[in-house]
Formats: C-alpha cells, sequence, structure tokens
C-alpha cells in the first residue's frame, strides 16, 4: 500500500502544501513568499498499530535559498465528511477513496518507534535516501528507566517537536534541516563525550537523514532530560515580580550593587537569584573553557581573531545597523507615544554606532575564536533549583548551518546573557502575561530598580565569569582590551533586538532603545 501511497502524495499534496506550511507553528518561512513546494522524499516508518510517512519537502521562495522540512504523517481512511484539524492533509487515491494525513505526532506508536530507532540503529529507506538511527557510549545507562515508558509530546513549541521518554529521555526532532551535522548534535556529542562537561545533558543518538550522496543531515537528537523547575527567565522573572511589588509600597531609592548589602525590603529570594546570576557566570565560563579545551579537531581547536575574520564581522554590524535604523526611521510612527523622543533621538546616531564597530574592530584583537553557545539567554538555561543546565546549542535557527559553526567570540554568548539581564528587569513592567500585579501608578517608580537589578545582575555574572576564565586565551589580556571587546558584542546585540521589536513587539522597544542609548553614554 506504500508505493501507492506516496505516489498519490507526490501527485496531490505539492498544492496543498504551502497553506498548510504557513498554519503551521515550526514552519519559518510566514513571512517570505513561497513559490511551490516539491516532495523531495518520502520514507516510510513502520511501528506496531501505525504506519507512517515522514516526507521531506523543499520550499521554494521568490526570494531567498530553499528551505527543507521534514513532516510526519500516518495517512488514515476518511470515515466522514466531520471537519479535521490543521495538522493535517487530504490525499484522494485514484481509486476515489479519500485518506486524511494525520500528524503522525498525535501517535504515541510514532513517537515510541523514533526511540525505537535509535536504539536498534534501524534504517528506514525512502525513495533518495534513509532515516538512521545511532547511539552514543551514553544511551544504555540513560535508556535504562526510559525504554517501556510512555512517550509524551511536549507542547509549545516553535521550530521543533520534543518529545519526552519517562524522566531520562528527551527527543529533539528538527522540522527544518540542511546537509551537516547540527550545533547543538555537533557540540552535545564533543561535551558528552570528549570532555564530560556535567551542566548540559548527555547526548544519548540522534538520526540523521542521508542522501546516497552527500553530506547527512541532523533529523533528531536524543538527549538527557534534567529534572528542572523550568527555564532561568521564568525563575527570574518570578522573583523580580515578587522584587518589584515590594518596591512598589516604598520610597527607598534604588541601591543595588555587587558591593552592598540589599535592602532589608528586598527579602530573601532576591539576594539568592543575585547570587545565582553570579554561579550562572562561572558555568558559563565553564563552558567556554570546555568548548576551547581541544587542540587537535579542527571543528573545535581555538583560532587567532584576524584582520580578515575582523572586516567580515565589521561589515556584518556595520550591515544590521543600516538596516535596523532605515527600519526604525520607517517604523517612527508605529513607535509607543512613550519612547517617540528616545527613538528620535537615537535615530540621530546611526553613524556614531557605525563608528564605534570600525574603530574597535580596526585594531588587531589579542585574542582566541572559539566555537560557542550562539544563542545565549536565561531562557537557554535551565534552573535545578540549585544549579543551571545549559540547553539548546543549535545557534540562531535562522542563520545557515556553516554559519552557525564558525568560531566567535566567547563575549558574545556573555553579551546574550547581558542583554537577556535587562530583558528580565524590564519584562514585569511591559508584559502582563509575566503574571504580576504591579499597578500602572507604580511602575514609574520602580523603573529606577529594573536598572539597577540589571547592572547589579551584570556585575555578579561578570565577576564570576572573570574569576573563572582566569587568563584563557579567549580573552584579551587586560581589562580595558576586554570591556572593549564586549562592549562592541552587546551593542549588536542591542541593534538587532531593536530591529526585531520594531518587527515585531513595538511596545518592548523601550528595552533595546535604552541599551543603546546606555552604551552609548559609556563613552569610546
Amino acid at each position: 500500500m506504500y508505493p501507492e501511497i506516496i505516489l498519490e502524495m507526490h501527485r496531490v499534496l505539492p498544492a496543498q502544501l504551502p497553506l498548510f506550511l504557513v498554519t503551521q507553528r515550526w514552519f519559518g518561512g510566514k513571512a517570505r513568499q513561497i513559490l511551490g513546494v516539491e516532495i523531495a522524499d518520502a520514507i516510510p516508518v513502520s511501528s506496531d498499530g501505525t504506519q507512517a510517512i515522514v516526507l521531506v519537502v523543499t520550499v521554494k521562495y521568490l526570494e531567498g535559498a530553499d528551505e527543507t522540512y521534514s513532516i510526519p504523517f500516518v495517512p488514515v481512511a476518511q470515515t466522514g465528511s466531520e471537519p479535521y484539524a490543521s495538522t493535517t492533509l487530504k490525499v484522494e487515491m485514484g481509486d476515489g477513496s479519500m485518506l486524511v494525513c494525520e500528524d503522525a505526532f498525535a501517535r504515541p506508536q510514532f513517537l515510541a518507534e523514533l526511540l525505537n530507532i535509535i536504539e536498534q540503529e534501524g534504517e528506514m529507506q525512502g525513495e533518495k535516501g534513509r532515516l538512521r538511527g545511532c547511539r552514543t557510549s551514553a544511551f544504555t545507562e540513560l535508556f535504562a528507566d526510559s525504554g517501556a515508558a510512555e512517550p509524551k509530546l511536549l507542547t509549545g513549541e516553535q521550530s521543533n517537536s520534543s518529545v519526552i521518554y519517562g524522566d531520562r529521555l528527551i527527543l529533539k526532532f528538527f522540522r527544518r534541516f540542511e546537509p551537516g551535522e547540527n550545533p547543538d548534535l555537533e557540540i552535545g556529542r564533543f561535551l558528552t563525550e570528549r570532555v564530560r562537561f556535567p551542566h548540559v545533558p548527555r547526548i544519548a543518538g540522534y538520526i540523521e537523514y542521508e542522501l546516497k550522496s552527500g553530506m547527512p543531515a541532523t533529523q533528531a537528537i536524543l538527549q538527557e532530560f534534567v529534572a528542572n523547575q523550568g527555564d532561568a527567565w521564568r525563575y527570574a522573572l518570578k522573583t523580580l515580580n515578587a522584587f518589584y511589588e515590594c518596591c512598589g509600597d516604598t520610597n527607598q531609592q534604588s541601591e543595588l550593587d555587587v558591593s552592598e548589602e540589599l535592602p532589608e525590603f528586598a527579602g530573601e529570594p532576591m539576594g539568592r537569584l543575585l547570587g545565582e546570576m553570579g554561579l550562572l557566570g562561572k558555568r558559563t565560563a565553564e563552558l567556554h573553557l570546555a568548548l576551547s579545551s581541544e587542540r587537535d579537531d579542527p571543528a573545535f581547536a581555538p583560532e587567532r581573531f584576524t584582520m580578515e575574520f575582523q572586516n567580515s564581522l565589521e561589515t556584518s554590524f556595520v550591515e544590521l545597523t543600516t538596516r535596523t535604523f532605515g527600519l526604525l526611521r520607517a517604523r517612527m510612527a508605529k513607535v509607543p507615544a512613550e519612547y517617540k523622543d528616545k527613538s528620535a533621538e537615537i535615530a540621530t546616531r546611526e553613524q556614531d554606532i557605525v563608528r564605534r564597530f570600525r574603530t574597535a574592530l580596526s585594531a588587531p584583537i589579542e585574542a582566541m575564536r572559539a566555537r560557542i553557545h550562539g544563542d545565549y539567554h536565561l531562557g537557554q538555561v535551565l534552573y535545578t533549583g540549585s544549579d543551571f543546565v545549559i540547553i539548546d546549542f543549535e545557534g540562531e535557527p535562522a542563520r545557515p548551518l556553516a554559519e552557525r559553526r564558525i568560531k566567535q567570540s566567547p563575549l558574545q554568548d556573555v553579551a546574550g546573557m547581558l542583554r537577556s539581564f535587562h530583558y528580565a528587569a524590564f519584562a514585569p513592567l511591559l508584559a502582563p502575561s509575566t503574571g504580576n500585579s504591579i499597578s500602572r501608578s507604580q511602575i514609574a517608580n520602580i523603573g529606577s530598580w529594573a536598572e539597577a537589578w540589571s547592572r547589579c545582575a551584570a556585575n555578579r555574572f561578570l565577576g564570576r565569569y572573570y574569576e573563572s576564565s582566569g587568563a584563557a586565551p579567549f580573552l584579551p589580556a587586560g581589562s580595558q582590551a576586554r570591556a572593549k571587546l564586549l562592549e562592541v558584542y552587546l551593542l549588536a546585540k542591542a541593534v538587532y533586538e531593536l530591529g526585531y521589536e520594531l518587527n515585531n513587539r513595538p511596545a518592548w522597544v523601550g528595552i533595546p532603545l535604552e541599551g543603546i542609548s546606555r552604551l552609548l553614554s559609556s563613552g569610546g
């Protein structure tokens, strides 16, 4: 039956797939104009009670590069004329019967089969390629308590689909992929098997998609499921919400500093949170030391900054600035009233920012580049109640895989986390969804506390980060040189955030505007 179904899928589905894709939360091309979708491969995956087909589809756009997506379906005979979910498609067979292609991730049997493919290191042959399961040295230990567990699909995922098996394993299924090893797998295996870094989930196995010729692509990763209390973003927001409610009831001026005692009303939770931001700085330094510890593997061996690399970095930062400030001027009318003056002021500083980038990157940087996290913020760190586990080494999914593998300064990760502190400080004042009970009249009085907390958290983080990094070769030797390079990455990150908020959340545009303003006023 499979060959007939697949033949009909090739005939019927390409016309339906564009409208289907734009309704899926994991589809990343919603803002682009689709020219067409081709079925590049169809791979049957059989399990007890379920016969699924994994479609590999190529999405062609009016502008820009094609993208490849993986869509697992379970074809079932239609039993009536009832409406069907947005995760299904209809296929009319040659004999006039109708099949409904349902999302395979809704079937526990398919989820169990994904784990089985890795356990058995099995192969599923398609028309042009195959899916192949692989185990790592950590598989046996992690699988021992999870093999018979009922799989559970996680909800709320954006670009991927994730499945939990028992309390020891979680599988991340990449919806969009490209040839080559995904950095999440590559770095995860390195930290699991080569340096045994304890503050990341261990990799237990993976599934590759292989064409008969060409480089394999990472389809899925199976890794350790770490018991946690949520990510560090939610933990920080919960503590800050409670703190701000106390701030609103006091006339005391903001006095948070790394070297000072907290005000009495701040309470033990705030003291603990700030202490743990220091611990996070230590764990981040330990991660960067682990990632830069290899000398023989070209994929991980650190490399020096070169003028060629610095020129490339300068070009990308200048282009980002030009693009973002053009958007700022075009969207000025949509900026909330309370940020219009700040927006107008920052809009005049484009060339100041460009000069900062060019000045900082024109002189030789005496430091090493290494593999880094690449998309580092509080949401990429799990809080266990006493420590942190760093996750999601995929990098920025919108960037090409080869670009995400380029060695960078670890200070890029540091800048991402410091900007995340600034966001966490102000998010409770901007978003009712964070669960705060802060009144509008209190918000103006709390803004200075938010700035103070952001600075204090950054000081705690940086103090432990530099202390734990020591004389690591990925850091410039002098404190002034370190601060100068970090400022470059902070400014680039804040400019990127400004463009993101203008396009997606204009109400939040004040956070990157203030970040840019603060950096520009710091001298240099």
